[in-house]
């Protein structure tokens, strides 16, 4: 894919910074090591030494989880963090691409959420990266992009059922929360899009087609990876009352409506075929060896 404008990448260790560095060989990648976001004199020496046309902050506190017993790390990282990028993307004339997530909503619409919903986040994850996204707003060229149910190469959800799957006949996966998966390469592809046409401002982009259950995305997942576990589909009720660490509201409808992105021509793939293009590429099929 060709891209001509000089691009830095932080978090490029993750998910979808992995994704940016396959598909833009001369990007600039930061991983965690290289660059601490947390630290606005790093960032500021970071932007003025490399100049770059546009920032992706693909560096994240995940963790949705321990977000919970952990605010004020996931507040640093998903929020104050992103004011220092904000500043030093407008010292250089920089556009800022900000990641966000579906998690910003309360999950109890019943339609596709839409730019213009209202948010109202229900963990500590969704407050944190909801306010990475204003300070984001904030930068004078910005494109904030909420995905939803990433996947990719790294940890993730797929990864987790299939490693589970090589050890019990039956899984038990939640099936009343539903979303939109989506590949962290055709996340990334849709971002340098919604770039190369000048998008800016707020965005949703995430899996097409009919949304899903994690049950329905773990069924899928083994039945292309040639395994043989069956998937048990339990209500989130049912799922909690097995676990015996704490766990984070999780929002009931999750799904992200993308027509804004699709206006401009962009819009990703069918989800059954980005998992099942992932599991072969990342080679966890029956037919392939695991690569881990």
């Amino acid at each position: 894919m060709g891209f001509d404008k000089a691009l830095l990448v932080t978090g490029a260790g993750g998910q979808l910074g992995l994704a940016f560095a396959d598909l833009v060989p001369d990007a600039i990648l930061l991983d965690r090591d290289a660059l601490d976001i947390t630290s606005r004199d790093a960032v500021m020496d970071a932007v003025r030494t490399h100049r770059p046309d546009v920032i992706v902050n693909s560096a994240a506190f995940t963790k949705v989880d321990q977000a919970e017993a952990e605010r004020d790390k996931a507040m640093l990282v998903n929020a104050e963090a992103v004011r220092h990028l904000a500043g030093g993307a407008d010292e250089v004339g920089a556009i800022l691409v900000q990641p966000s997530t579906d998690y910003v909503f309360d999950g109890d619409k019943e339609t596709p959420y839409s730019e213009d919903d209202p948010t109202g986040p229900g963990s500590v994850y969704g407050v944190s990266k909801l306010a990475g996204e204003r300070h984001a707003a904030n930068a004078k060229r910005h494109l904030i992009v909420r995905t939803s149910w990433v996947f990719g190469e790294g940890r993730n959800f797929i990864r987790t059922i299939l490693k589970a799957a090589d050890d019990l006949d039956e899984l038990s996966v939640v099936d009343d929360q539903k979303g939109l998966p989506t590949y962290a390469v055709d996340l990334a592809t849709g971002i340098i899009g919604l770039l190369d046409v000048g998008a800016d401002g707020l965005f949703h982009l995430a899996g097409g087609e009919e949304p899903a259950t994690w049950a329905d995305l773990a069924e899928h997942a083994i039945s292309v990876s040639g395994k043989a576990s069956k998937v048990k589909r339990v209500t989130t009720e049912e799922f909690l009352s097995t676990r015996a660490s704490p766990v984070a509201p999780r929002p009931k409808n999750s799904v992200l409506d993308c027509s804004k992105a699709r206006a401009l021509g962009v819009s990703l793939p069918d989800w059954r075929e980005a998992v099942s293009r992932y599991l072969t590429e990342a080679r966890l099929t029956q037919t392939s060896s695991p690569d881990e």
